[in-house]
């Protein structure tokens, strides 16, 4: 066995269900309370919206973003293939996901609490490959620095085009952004988990 191993195993059971389970929960959340509600438009609505103190699906959602919450803490513990910093920084968002779920946001207007709770998530979840990245070459390319660095550089940009178009009530399409950056965070961990996980498990082979 490599000497890297010796410590424990990159990626822990845990951590693959957590990131497996995260990225198809967060999707069926939407889609599900979404479906549950007549008259929701999720090209011009948030997904925040779905959990908002008016909503009728209101508890539904706010159980998945919970979920997804617990499951990035969860993930965030058991990936030991990535940096400290950037596993705190997953498992802080994933306690702002409990934040914006205890302070919803109403439908009409604006809570602050939920914003800044929502940003913090956000951020967290665009900011955290650079901070996971590790110089051995003995990890994947993947959590090396040229590619943590560029995943974040996308992550931010998409996240600020994101923040931009959400403040902005003139434009009606913040739904759409707001389900791709969310799927392509959630998507990109579980490929972060999955390549430590084969990498892992060639040098357990060895």
């Amino acid at each position: 066995m490599n000497w890297r191993l010796q410590s424990g195993p990159w990626v822990g059971v845990p951590a693959i269900v957590a990131a497996g389970i995260g990225a198809v929960q967060c999707w069926l959340g939407w889609t599900l309370a979404g479906s549950m509600w007549p008259g929701y438009d999720p090209v011009r609505q948030t997904i925040s919206d779905l959990a908002a103190y008016e909503s009728p699906v209101r508890y539904l959602m706010s159980a998945f973003f919970l979920l997804g919450g617990t499951l990035s803490i969860v993930a965030a513990i058991w990936v030991r293939g990535l940096s400290i910093p950037g596993r705190i920084a997953i498992l802080i968002s994933g306690l702002a996901t409990y934040g914006l779920t205890i302070f919803p946001t109403p439908l009409i207007g604006y809570s602050t609490p939920h914003r800044v709770f929502a940003i913090t998530s956000f951020v967290l979840s665009s900011a955290w490959p650079l901070l996971a990245m590790r110089f051995d070459r003995s990890y994947p390319a993947l959590v090396r620095p040229l590619s943590s660095v560029l995943v974040t550089l996308g992550f931010a940009a998409f996240s600020v085009y994101f923040l931009a178009v959400w403040t902005n009530p003139e434009i009606t399409n913040v739904g759409v952004v707001e389900r791709a950056l969310a799927v392509a965070q959630s998507w990109y961990l579980v490929l972060v988990v999955f390549v430590l996980y084969r990498k892992q498990s060639k040098f357990v082979g060895q």
